[in-house]
């Protein structure tokens, strides 16, 4: 039973999350190409269906801007109506992969090449919105969006007011509340998110002054907006370009689900995330989307931050928040269509440059040296110069490559006990594919007792496996668990040691 406060808190964060929410659903299915009344039915069923069924309570699930590429290439090439079968079988893929318990394998991918997959997105929505900033519309690829610039920019500085440099006018001022807000918003409204006031600013200008410049299109009825795939879209599943995204959409949604999930374990101290089981929660909702024609869905760290820091407990706020998006459209409509596109592209550019991350390549380098970084930069480039396919399939490759003369050999981990310690003593190499195994073994060990990690016997740690241990560490020293770090010998790898004392300052 949930106590009266529990409620009061989770009602509160579930208002706090809404309106992170709303700007964003509008936003990413204007970046997907598609009506925003796909954006809205997935936000519904990522706070509604997901967050009853999820595996992590306090993350909070929607249209995501890191599928919002693939998704525009995709409608570009074969049509909205072909996404709802593909999301069909990308969900059920997702809840296969719960089932058959590979959650774990997806925390097994070099962090290098997860953000590097996220940069390139970053910056391929930044190209692409630019566009729609100063109303015209975004081409499908980076280079096609940055070779249309030219003739983008001869719209705005034509003759006289044009009605894209007035678009232009509204975005940045949006642009310039929401950065503004960010920086010096007032401690009694530190939850009133930016986005939210840079589409206000944008709105109110535009229709305080009846300015003549692109809105949202927002359907009078949601019901009506409802498109059921045809057996002709099965019919065409079997395309190889089909297949491919389908591949794609489900393992990047299932990957920068796992990865938000254990960025939301980070920022509380419940329940932890049960990782095969938000697979099968979110194979479930990317199913719901297919057969409604909606966007696909992932776990956003953005709502999922907030939603923490506005204080909830239970997973009730997240579904709160989508019965608060479900109101919204069935009652008032019409404010939604006030809302200017060239505002939702001023929400979607600092989304866009929150994705590059750049201090992550900062700590790549610090940490790790120069390999990582080259793998998190050749990812980048492929993602933004070919497609996110090639971008991912390079940065494994590489990843791999990293490791491969240790592939062979294994990491074996012996625990001894005693009244107050637990010794884990490693040894051999520990590599990316030993991630879901050590996590196994990290996660699963008794509270309430003291820690011991020793290295003496361990050869190689990858930067991988390195961040793994680093980022359960960080979460021990916040719960208070006492952990020791022991370094390894002078003798072995030349990076080994300094990684271990690294280790010990996040238990220092």
């Amino acid at each position: 039973m949930i106590s009266s406060s529990v409620l009061s808190r989770d009602l509160a964060s579930s208002l706090v999350v809404f309106l992170v929410a709303i700007p964003l659903c509008l936003g990413i299915a204007v970046a997907s190409g598609v009506p925003v009344a796909m954006g809205l039915i997935s936000g519904i069923v990522g706070g509604i269906v997901v967050g009853l069924l999820a595996g992590s309570p306090l993350q909070v699930s929607g249209p995501a801007a890191g599928l919002a590429v693939i998704v525009f290439g995709f409608v570009e090439q074969y049509g909205a109506a072909m996404l709802g079968p593909v999301l069909i079988v990308a969900g059920l893929l997702q809840v296969l992969a719960g089932f058959l318990k590979i959650g774990s394998w997806f925390r097994a991918i070099s962090p290098a090449v997860v953000h590097g997959m996220l940069a390139g997105i970053g910056i391929l929505i930044i190209l692409g919105q630019i566009h729609v900033l100063m109303g015209a519309r975004p081409a499908a690829g980076g280079i096609e969006n940055v070779t249309a610039m030219e003739q983008t920019l001869g719209r705005v500085w034509g003759a006289g007011l044009t009605q894209e440099s007035v678009a232009l006018l509204v975005g940045l001022i949006s642009l310039l509340a929401m950065v503004a807000w960010e920086k010096f918003r007032p401690k009694p409204l530190m939850l009133v998110p930016g986005a939210l006031v840079g589409v206000a600013a944008g709105t109110i200008l535009t229709a305080g002054m009846q300015l003549p410049i692109a809105r949202v299109e927002v359907p009078s009825s949601l019901i009506d907006s409802i498109s059921l795939p045809t057996l002709d879209g099965f019919a065409r599943m079997a395309e190889p370009g089909i297949i491919v995204t389908t591949l794609v959409i489900a393992v990047i949604a299932s990957a920068e689900t796992l990865l938000s999930s254990a960025a939301v374990d980070r920022m509380h101290d419940g329940v932890r995330t049960r990782f095969n089981k938000e697979l099968f929660a979110q194979g479930i909702g990317n199913g719901l989307c297919g057969l409604l024609g909606a966007l696909p869905i992932t776990g956003v760290i953005v709502r999922s931050s907030a939603n923490i820091q506005a204080g909830a407990r239970t997973r009730a706020s997240a579904v709160l928040h989508g019965v608060w998006i479900l109101g919204l459209v069935a009652f008032l409509p019409e404010l939604l269509a006030m809302v200017p596109l060239t505002a939702l592209a001023a929400v979607l550019l600092v989304t866009g440059w929150r994705l590059i991350s750049l201090h992550h390549v900062r700590h790549l380098f610090d940490h790790h040296g120069w390999v990582p970084v080259g793998i998190w930069t050749a990812t980048v480039a492929m993602v933004v110069l070919q497609d996110l396919l090639v971008g991912v399939a390079l940065g494994l490759a590489l990843s791999i490559l990293e490791i491969l003369p240790y592939l062979r050999r294994k990491l074996a981990i012996d625990r001894l006990e005693d009244d107050e310690t637990i010794h884990l003593d490693l040894v051999g190499v520990a590599t990316c594919k030993d991630v879901p195994a050590l996590l196994n073994t990290l996660e699963t060990l008794p509270e309430g007792r003291k820690i011991r990690i020793v290295g003496a016997r361990l050869h190689y740690l990858d930067h991988t496996s390195a961040e793994t241990l680093r980022e359960w560490l960080k979460r021990q020293k916040k719960s208070g668990r006492l952990v020791e770090i022991e370094l390894p010998p002078l003798g072995r790898h030349r990076r080994l040691k300094p990684i271990f004392e690294r280790l010990s300052e996040e238990v220092a």
